[in-house]
């Protein structure tokens, strides 16, 4: 039967299934670091690969089905020429599905149709106004706003999608507001900014003009704590919020339920809208459809897989970098170094175990 995950409020998770194979080119993922939700359940998704590797730098594009993936194709490449990459990090969508990649070597935003057809690249390293030092996380809100974490800059800045720019906020600390080598954005359906702050270990949100609102979050690896902070000062003590140890990315659904991939405590964790800890992912995967077509075409595969006792550590989730919530309510993990995904329904009824 298919694990189901309780958390508070009746909210439950069902494990579904894994989609994704290791491969540096075609029908797999390499190190997958983010992923974008376009139109008919396509996903666009950052495969890094290693810095020993530049075969496997590319965006591909999959249809994550009822229960299987479907490979569609590939496009970008490893190199600083126009629509190439060399450390791509974070993905997004604008609203006619141009797809918008940050780049932290090149400190650059490169935007391709939605059919991986290169159109422009835009960006400046440097500390000023509109100018970018490891951009990484990357979100467009509907009427065309640009954040991008400028990761090295410890803030996040606003553009136009040509690249004009048109505001900022965050500065370096630890204390509320401040980053330190911020990672992962999102926004949720109100339009507020949540960052993964990736050093201080904490999400912080702001609203849409870059006011802070409030801090979730500790150093740790347990899945309670007692720290949540607000505007106004209120302190939540005793009232269980996640730990973390190094998140880098984040998500909220359209209850405002918050996900955040918890890089090195190898899980991703959802809290409420009040930062109340509901539950955690730690993995489940069985082999993808695309695995099995791989093992079964190899005997050597086969063979070494039939001496092995237990599978117990193939299930787990290995540094996840990113996590969404897609229109089904499904949440979709990518399991960075595993090189696939994981997807979990999020139930709308209570489910009997």
């Amino acid at each position: 039967m298919a694990s189901v995950f309780l958390g508070i409020n009746d909210r439950t998770f069902t494990y579904s299934f894994t989609a994704g194979r290791s491969e540096f080119q075609g029908t797999g993922f390499r190190n997958p670091m983010d992923f974008a939700l376009g139109p008919d359940d396509v996903v666009y998704i950052v495969n890094r690969s290693y810095e020993s590797r530049s075969d496997g730098t590319r965006i591909n594009m999959f249809r994550i089905g009822d229960d299987k993936e479907e490979y569609i194709t590939e496009f970008g490449s490893y190199g600083e020429e126009p629509g190439q990459f060399i450390w791509p990090m974070s993905i997004a969508l604008d609203k006619d599905t141009n797809v918008y990649v940050t780049d932290e070597w090149t400190h650059r935003v490169t935007v391709f149709n939605r059919d991986g057809e290169y159109l422009s690249h835009w960006g400046t390293h440097g500390s000023g106004d509109g100018e970018l030092d490891r951009p990484a996380g990357i979100t467009i809100s509907p009427d065309g706003t640009v954040f991008i974490v400028d990761s090295r800059n410890n803030r996040v800045q606003k553009f136009t999608l040509d690249g004009k720019f048109l505001g900022k906020f965050g500065s370096a600390g630890s204390e509320d507001g401040e980053f330190n080598l911020p990672w992962g954005i999102c926004l949720d359906k109100d339009g507020n900014v949540f960052v993964a702050d990736w050093r201080n270990d904490r999400v912080q949100s702001f609203s849409n003009d870059g006011k802070w609102l409030a801090t979730f979050g500790r150093p740790g690896t347990g899945g309670d704590c007692t720290i949540a902070k607000e505007q106004g000062g209120m302190v939540y003590v005793d009232v269980p919020v996640g730990q973390f140890n190094r998140p880098t990315g984040v998500c909220v659904d359209n209850d405002g339920d918050i996900y955040i991939a918890d890089w090195l405590n190898n899980r991703v964790q959802v809290l409420t809208a009040e930062g109340r800890f509901i539950t955690e992912f730690t993995g489940d995967a069985a082999l993808s459809s695309l695995g099995v077509d791989k093992i079964k075409s190899n005997p050597d595969m086969i063979r070494q897989r039939n001496g092995v006792r237990d599978f117990t550590p193939e299930k787990v989730l290995w540094t996840p970098c990113a996590v969404r919530v897609d229109h089904r309510n499904r949440v979709l993990i990518a399991d960075t170094s595993r090189h696939r995904f994981q997807v979990y329904q999020k139930n709308g009824e209570p489910v009997l175990v």
